[in-house]
């Protein structure tokens, strides 16, 4: 589990106020007693397994054990964020699978710049998913454009191929594309992706909730909403679009000028949507 179980008491059935206690018609022998397990089965993956997720981005050990102490269970992994993010170290990425042990996402991008690539770096991305699956990651972070801006459907039925089990998330590649945003979660989902990291579009989620709140549920790819996601925006975020994912950084400034996840803001964000 990530971040923060939300509890959903099940609806008063009107049995005295006991919550939910199913009503079945009078009958004996076990198929009473096998329906009555039945209900109570449903109820307690009611009350129980309805969550929102967290993940921290986090883009060094230290920011990784920052978001470990803060309470995420869950990252996405990389580098050099000031250019969005490249693949993170090998070295770092079994740093957090096996001595964090954080469920770790991690982000595949050989170099900054546009999501188009070519022959050579597409044979490094199909490499480092492979990778990642030895080191232990979860999951990997991709995205891939043609050039005329729509979702490369072959490169990322390849890189899913790649994956080899792990979940893959296409990221904020997505939010460059020129395709209708529906069209482009299609593609997307035709393609075996599990989730869409994505701000609606726009530079941040708050400002992309709009178009994110459209993707919710229109295919069986989770939708990840990211980008400006702070701990006093993070409630409205999800209570306005229905998103069951959330990604921040929760970053500050060291004195040296270097930017870190920060365990109190990361704690913060996970307590305010604790009841949700």
């Amino acid at each position: 589990m990530v971040g923060v179980v939300q509890l959903v008491r099940a609806p008063d059935c009107g049995s005295g106020g006991r919550g939910f206690e199913p009503h079945l018609p009078p009958s004996k022998g076990l198929q009473r007693m096998e329906l009555q397990a039945f209900f109570i089965h449903v109820a307690f993956f009611v009350y129980f397994c309805i969550m929102i997720e967290v993940e921290i981005c986090c883009n060094s050990r230290a920011s990784a054990v920052a978001a470990r102490d803060g309470g995420a269970r869950r990252i996405e992994l990389c580098r050099d964020l000031e250019c969005g993010g490249l693949t993170p170290m090998d070295s770092d990425i079994e740093y957090c699978t096996r001595v964090l042990e954080l469920r770790t996402h991690v982000l595949v991008r050989p170099r900054e710049g546009d999501f188009v690539y070519t022959p050579s770096e597409i044979e490094e991305i199909l490499s480092s998913i492979r990778r990642c699956r030895r080191l232990g990651a979860a999951a990997v972070v991709v995205g891939f454009l043609t050039v005329d801006g729509r979702v490369d459907v072959e490169l990322t039925r390849r890189a899913v191929e790649s994956a080899q089990g792990m979940e893959v998330t296409f990221h904020r590649a997505f939010d460059e594309a020129l395709q209708e945003p529906l069209e482009a979660l299609r593609a997307i989902a035709a393609c075996g992706c599990h989730r869409l990291l994505t701000s609606g579009q726009m530079p941040t989620a708050l400002e992309g909730t709009d178009v994110i709140r459209r993707l919710v549920g229109a295919t069986n790819v989770k939708i990840l909403a990211g980008s400006g996601v702070t701990p006093a925006n993070v409630r409205r975020l999800i209570e306005t679009t229905g998103v069951g994912e959330v990604h921040g950084s929760c970053k500050t400034t060291l004195p040296d000028g270097t930017r870190q996840t920060d365990v109190a803001q990361v704690r913060q964000l996970i307590e305010n949507i604790s009841d949700l």
